[in-house]
């Protein structure tokens, strides 16, 4: 397992790598029927940028309301790519997941709580107890996305033979098996919303993973999407680590090329069996596993309605009533405006009801 290890600038910078850095190594694919549709975004974004939106009689509030309608939320928030993590935030509370991109620094609170550092710690310990960590210098994107092609090709030979490589399995059955493991403070499974945003992040896996290897990822696909340059020299760490495990490639083109091709000829089944781990923070002791169900239409269904959002084809919506017990511990409570016109709304009903 390789662990990204930067390399700052004089002005000890990071910022390169911000939007980058909560990608998990399945997530830098698409989901093949979605390909086109987020191209369109895209290029309607770059055109929507270059034209001119007439506030010249505009002021204060209506002016800045005026441009930021302007965009959809893909162009506003500078969002290159969809991530599998971003996409199960959404999915538990909408307005969470854009007051998380309006308030950086209030997610990042949210990030540093101690059941999220201790939950880390749990992962890097399963992590360590599969195979070693091996620390790579890196100082470009194409470095930070080269470590994550890197460790999916040295797991292709582990699970062709049968063996056990971080998340993926062979049951006793000869399934090949997701297991994903989520750490929790109380010492009981969740309940069945948060099962739910659980599901959906297995179940996008599956939808990555089984397109890799039925080989409808495309090189273009990798590279186009997440603007990545395929001549791109890799940093002299990541080509020496690549070598030790038999991979000879210069740039990020031909290591992409060696992934894809590895793949088509290797005898990678698609996944069968989606499962949810759960531990238990305090005790370190396993709380149950779930088996996730997979409904590829339903997915997908429910995927769309997450990009229709970020095409700007709606607003964003925060919890339904049955589930405004969320909201007690959301950081966003008191500015929320979702909060604000839902109490509003039951005030008046209240008014009306005793009237």
């Amino acid at each position: 397992l390789l662990e990204s290890r930067f390399e700052m600038d004089a002005s000890g910078s990071q910022q390169l790598f911000d939007d980058w850095d909560d990608i998990s190594d399945s997530e830098f694919l698409n989901i093949p029927s979605e390909q086109q549709s987020i191209g369109k975004i895209v290029r309607n974004e770059e055109a929507l940028g270059q034209e001119t939106v007439n506030t010249e009689n505009v002021r204060g509030l209506k002016r800045k309301c005026l441009h930021e309608n302007s965009f959809s939320p893909m162009q506003r928030f500078f969002k290159r790519h969809l991530s599998v993590t971003l996409l199960c935030d959404q999915s538990w509370c909408e307005m969470k997941t854009v007051y998380g991109l309006l308030k950086p620094f209030v997610k990042r609170k949210e990030m540093q709580r101690a059941e999220v550092q201790i939950g880390r710690e749990i992962h890097l310990s399963r992590e360590r107890e599969i195979q070693d960590v091996v620390p790579v210098d890196i100082c470009t994107r194409e470095d930070a996305e080269a470590i994550k092609l890197l460790n999916m090709l040295h797991m292709i030979p582990l699970l062709e033979a049968v063996w056990y490589s971080d998340e993926l399995m062979y049951s006793q059955k000869g399934e090949l098996v997701l297991n994903e493991l989520k750490t929790r403070k109380q010492n009981s499974l969740p309940s069945s919303a948060q099962d739910k945003v659980n599901c959906l992040q297995v179940g996008l896996y599956k939808l990555l993973f089984d397109g890799l290897v039925r080989g409808e990822v495309k090189k273009d696909h990798v590279l186009n999407h997440r603007k990545l340059r395929s001549g791109q020299v890799l940093g002299a760490g990541v080509q020496a680590h690549a070598k030790s495990i038999g991979v000879q490639v210069t740039t990020f083109e031909e290591l992409v090329d060696a992934l894809l091709i590895t793949m088509s000829c290797s005898d990678l089944p698609c996944i069968d069996l989606l499962q949810i781990e759960y531990y238990h923070q305090g005790s370190n002791g396993a709380i149950g596993t779930r088996v996730a169900p997979f409904d590829e239409a339903q997915l997908r269904a429910e995927l769309q309605g997450h990009l229709a959002y970020w095409r700007g084809q709606r607003e964003p919506k925060g919890v339904d009533i049955e589930e405004a017990w969320k909201c007690k511990s959301c950081l966003y409570e008191q500015t929320c405006n979702w909060t604000k016109n839902r109490l509003q709304v039951s005030d008046q009903q209240a008014d009306h009801a005793s009237s």
